[in-house]
């Protein structure tokens, strides 16, 4: 057992370098006036199917958008998204179970950061690890699909926890799932209280109009952010 305090401590000092370079990145992309959404959740919940859909919609209403996708293997999901019309970048982590600040900042180069209004990242399928890692985001959202029960915030609060929004994804299917959505929305507050819920379809459309009015508002927010920030400079 004499190796333990050992391992927490080099632990420890990996998550303060991430956090220190996290909020360098927070900082510049607040001064740049890109809005940061990171995209958490388990495998298959849907949120490439999400994401897709909501990159093919901002670019519709002029906006510019990006998105970094992280997996351990493979490049699908990045080759489906780019499909959009959006610039998106694959970020493979050959094993690694979350994504991390420097690979997203990495990741990063060649942009031109200044002229995105949305960066997406779409962090690796994963409850548990992703929630202690920063990204420098300015908005972390858990989704949890119906076809998971309604148990997901409970058994995974440090998650829930973290989040500024939850997503609920593939509402279309609750029914032939028994979804109770009344439970569902109870375990979440009770984890979160006051956590804005959003109840989506990619699929069937149901939500997507409320989704992307939530980015819009927390974009402009960020815009106001950035002009504060910019005139005190």
């Amino acid at each position: 057992m004499s190796h333990v305090p050992r391992i927490l401590e080099v632990r420890t000092k990996i998550l303060k370098k991430n956090d220190e370079l996290a909020r360098q990145m927070r900082q510049e992309f607040l001064r740049l006036g890109v809005s940061v959404v990171n995209l958490v959740s388990s495998p298959g919940t849907g949120k490439t199917e999400l994401l897709q859909r909501t990159l093919h919609v901002l670019l519709q209403r002029g906006f510019s958008v990006a998105a970094v996708v992280g997996d351990l293997e493979t490049d699908n999901d990045a080759r489906r998204l780019a499909r959009s019309g959006a610039p998106v970048r694959q970020i493979q982590t050959h094993g690694c179970c979350h994504l991390e600040a420097h690979m997203v900042k990495q990741h990063l180069q060649g942009w031109n950061l200044s002229e995105i209004s949305f960066l997406f990242i779409e962090n690796i399928g994963n409850l548990v690890c992703p929630a202690s890692w920063d990204l420098g985001e300015s908005l972390r959202v858990a989704l949890m699909s119906v076809t998971e029960g309604e148990d997901k915030p409970l058994k995974y609060p440090g998650l829930f926890n973290t989040a500024d929004v939850v997503v609920i994804t593939k509402t279309d299917l609750a029914q032939a799932c028994e979804f109770d959505r009344q439970r569902a929305l109870q375990n979440i507050r009770a984890v979160r209280p006051g956590v804005p819920v959003l109840e989506t379809s990619a699929r069937s459309g149901e939500g997507i109009p409320q989704w992307i009015e939530f980015l819009c508002q927390h974009h402009h927010r960020c815009h106001c952010s950035h002009l504060a920030s910019a005139r005190k400079s």
